[in-house]
């Protein structure tokens, strides 16, 4: 039976990596993204494996949207093998100058999206003793001034503790990977790319894979990495 894989995020950067190496090796694929360009101009390029992915847009700050794609996955595909929690942004700039609605659209994208995609998707990873990946950072171990991005990632490096400890027990493995600088859009709302060395996004989904490959009763509970010359 072909594994079925749940991606938040998974239009463009690490996500969208992740599902074209999952699609590769024959799993059925659901990606998630706020934009529904992004997720089409993503469709187009896997179009080779049109018959195992779906595209699914939605915010997974909102409960509905999120109950919504895991409800269609499941209904279609039978199930769910995997879900990668991938979705979040970052802001410009530091706490002294964010506007308090933008840091809660950052806080509700950050940290209650990942708590309502784990919510929703356990019951159904518990049946088939699946894994829960999630996309976090070294901003999440690492504190820089001001930075409120990195606020919201411990918060995400916890969910993923408190989680395995919550499920352990009833076979799901669940992974904190944990990226340092990686090339991909998301610095897009940043001002740009930094002038610094960075992975690619491809480079983190072969970690991502590594945690979704291995052999059943096997656990990979953390992976942190960075480029060669990132110092933070």
């Amino acid at each position: 039976m072909e594994p079925v894989t749940l991606i938040t995020g998974g239009s463009t950067g690490i996500g969208a990596e992740t599902a074209r190496r999952l699609l590769d090796q024959g799993h059925r694929v659901a990606v998630t993204a706020r934009r529904a360009d992004r997720l089409t101009d993503f469709s187009r390029g896997v179009e080779q494996h049109a018959d195992r992915l779906m595209t699914l847009p939605g915010d997974t700050a909102e409960e509905a949207h999120v109950r919504q794609a895991v409800d269609l996955t499941v209904k279609t595909w039978g199930g769910l093998d995997n879900v990668v929690v991938n979705a979040g942004f970052s802001l410009p700039g530091t706490l002294a100058d964010h506007l308090p609605e933008a840091m809660r659209s950052m806080i509700l994208t950050n940290v209650l999206g990942p708590a309502l995609v784990v919510q929703a998707t356990l019951p159904y990873l518990k049946e088939r003793r699946g894994r829960l990946v999630l996309v976090g950072s070294v901003a999440g171990v690492k504190n820089t001034p001001g930075n409120l991005y990195s606020v919201t990632k411990w918060a995400v490096h916890a969910l993923a503790e408190n989680t395995r400890q919550l499920v352990t027990s009833e076979g799901v493995g669940v992974t904190l990977v944990a990226p340092g600088m990686v090339d991909t859009p998301f610095w897009d709302t940043r001002g740009g790319r930094p002038d610094a060395p960075t992975m690619t996004a491809a480079q983190v989904a072969d970690c991502v894979l590594f945690a979704l490959n291995q052999p059943p009763g096997m656990d990979i509970n953390h992976i942190q990495m960075r480029p060669v010359g990132q110092l933070n």
